[in-house]
């Protein structure tokens, strides 16, 4: 099997041509850093037509996700790169929905993740929507203590935890991590954010990863931590968020949250 090794902000995924059967143990095989390709997860891409591709993503561990914010952001430049599409601009089928993305010149990819809300703890319980492909959930977000930190639970199409501390280079998140991700509050695990604000358009994260363990980067992730900064009145709506990888944009508008920055190919294979 062809397959495009890929990655945005270090996170890092295997990308194959679709429609295939994929199976748990095709991902964790694929995924193996040592026996395998080596990623975070695995991408599958569809053409559909000129102006849409169809994306379905499994973490590192075999686990079908809700949705990749990272890896919809390679999708995008893969689909424009093999002239798939006929604009920069056009539409990405995912499990929550159709999402809006756009390939800049510069090779930057700018892409809707869908609403941010307080339901952390039910990735898939948001409608469908006529615009984006969403309608606002309408859910507050909610602050618990768990393992000693208090978190806030957002969803932005997958679910996420994030807590806010004074370092997050110091933070336990090898310690914490696994064990808010595992908490019966979250039904279906969780991605855990360990962040601190460095000023109003600028936030500091660490992501542990549901599935995977500590990543580079988390699209996701970073929209979540923006989302939560700004509905505690940290951070204004607009942020640059400071992943281990490197920046990643999060534009928060109405709560929509779009993300921006760099994706690449880093190299192609086959396995068997």
């Amino acid at each position: 099997m062809d397959f495009v090794k890929m990655e945005g902000l270090g996170n890092d995924f295997v990308v194959v041509d679709g429609p295939i059967d994929v199976s748990p143990e095709d991902v964790r095989r694929w995924c193996d850093r040592r026996r395998g390709i080596g990623a975070d997860g695995v991408l599958e891409v569809t053409p559909v037509d000129p102006g849409t591709v169809k994306m379905r993503y499994w973490n590192a561990d075999g686990g079908a996700a809700e949705m990749c914010g990272n890896g919809l952001r390679c999708v995008a430049l893969l689909a424009h790169l093999r002239g798939w599409v006929e604009s920069p601009s056009f539409v990405v089928e995912t499990e929550m929905g159709e999402r809006p993305v756009e390939v800049r010149p510069d090779g930057t990819v700018r892409a809707l993740l869908g609403w941010a809300s307080g339901d952390g703890d039910s990735a898939g319980s948001i409608p469908g929507g006529e615009e984006s492909g969403l309608e606002h959930p309408g859910v507050e977000m909610t602050a618990v203590q768990l393992h000693g930190v208090e978190v806030h639970r957002v969803s932005v199409g997958n679910p996420h935890a994030v807590t806010f501390v004074d370092d997050p280079a110091e933070a336990p998140v090898r310690e914490i991590g696994p064990r808010i991700e595992r908490d019966p509050m979250f039904p279906v695990g969780t991605n855990v954010e360990f962040a601190t604000v460095v000023a109003p358009d600028r936030i500091a994260v660490r992501v542990w990863e549901r599935g995977v363990g500590e990543t580079l980067a988390c699209g996701t992730g970073a929209a979540a931590t923006a989302y939560a900064g700004h509905r505690l009145g940290l951070t204004d709506a607009k942020v640059t968020v400071d992943l281990v990888g490197g920046p990643l944009l999060v534009d928060l508008q109405d709560d929509e949250a779009w993300i921006e920055g760099p994706a690449a190919v880093v190299f192609t294979g086959s396995v068997v």
